[in-house]
């Protein structure tokens, strides 16, 4: 991991568990570049996209109580009228083929702080500040017919959240999922109020030189990304996911389920999780990239493995799950 982390000046923090036993844990770089703070096992990242997995564990939980059903509509879920998304069920939101526009299209754009001139980024602090950016939009496709990864449907998918549970959205994943998973040290920390022990997200620039991600995104992240963990938060919850301490048996299969399939990845889709069917007993993995984030982990259930790689710049992750998993499919 070493000669990996010199091959792409990696700055972050990996951890890989078998069995509930470390193998690795190790931080590199810096968290803080101007007062030269380590990157510790302890520090906080954040894991942009890779909170989908909270949406998904959210809506199934609610789905569970009775509370909604996936095949219900966004109509009947939310006040506000949102024409594009009559016709579109819950469902369709979890598995990215509703159709509707996104605010963030990844297939077409490439450069998320431009997002940021017309609106800026420290007057989203909640979702409802996220629907001007979409709600007007014509759909891309009729609702089921295709995968197309859509960040704005997440977002109403956190609406839904709030209006079914009568919490805020971070309030509800605050209580209903990291506490039960005993994720002490994860939140949806707003930048400008970020706690102890939390890496500065760097972009570098093409001088060579970093600035911080602090005007590069949402001030507070919200139901389609922007949370921030630990290494081994992460690792609690693929813990506590998989014994079914978050829901039960039946609805994490379903979560779990390859619902749809991705032509660009290559690889099919849950709710909020992506799924590998190449890989002998299976491999779920999440992913989070953003100006100053990147984000990957994995569990391979068959062999109780889960490896977490959180970076504090915009590459690296991917380099480093890559050198993780070649040493795990060798060592199965």
């Amino acid at each position: 991991m070493d000669t990996a982390q010199k091959a792409c000046d990696f700055s972050g923090t990996i951890l890989v568990k078998k069995q509930g036993q470390v193998l690795i844990e190790k931080g590199y770089g810096y968290r803080n570049r101007a007062e030269q703070l380590d990157n510790r096992v302890e520090t906080r990242f954040g894991i942009a996209s890779g909170c989908k997995l909270f949406t998904g564990i959210a809506i199934c939980q609610l789905a569970e109580k009775g509370k909604l059903s996936f095949d219900q509509q966004v109509k009947d879920l939310l006040p506000y009228s949102l024409p594009y998304a009559d016709d579109v069920t819950v469902h369709q939101l979890l598995t990215h083929t509703s159709g509707i526009a996104d605010y963030f299209d990844e297939e077409i754009m490439d450069d998320f702080e431009a997002l940021w001139v017309q609106r800026p980024m420290y007057h989203i602090r909640n979702l409802e500040s996220f629907l001007p950016l979409f709600e007007k939009e014509a759909k891309m496709y009729q609702p089921g017919e295709r995968f197309h990864y859509n960040n704005a449907g997440y977002i109403l998918l956190g609406l839904i959240v709030e209006k079914v549970s009568n919490q805020s959205f971070s309030d509800y994943v605050q209580e209903h999922i990291f506490q039960p998973a005993g994720m002490e040290r994860s939140g949806y920390f707003e930048m400008d109020k970020l706690p102890d022990n939390t890496a500065l997200g760097y972009v570098e620039e093409t001088d060579g030189m970093y600035k911080t991600n602090i005007y590069s995104l949402p001030v507070k992240g919200g139901s389609d990304g922007g949370a921030y963990t630990t290494v081994h938060d992460m690792g609690r919850l693929w813990d506590a996911l998989m014994h079914h301490r978050l829901l039960n048996e039946t609805n994490t299969k379903l979560l779990l389920h390859p619902h749809a399939y991705s032509d660009q990845e290559e690889d099919f889709y849950g709710y909020g999780v992506w799924i590998d069917q190449e890989v002998e007993g299976m491999k779920y993995h999440i992913m989070g990239y953003d100006p100053g984030v990147s984000f990957h982990a994995v569990h391979y259930p068959k062999y109780d493995v889960t490896a977490v790689v959180c970076s504090n710049e915009s590459a690296g992750a991917y380099n480093m799950m890559y050198e993780i998993e070649q040493y795990v499919e060798q060592q199965k």
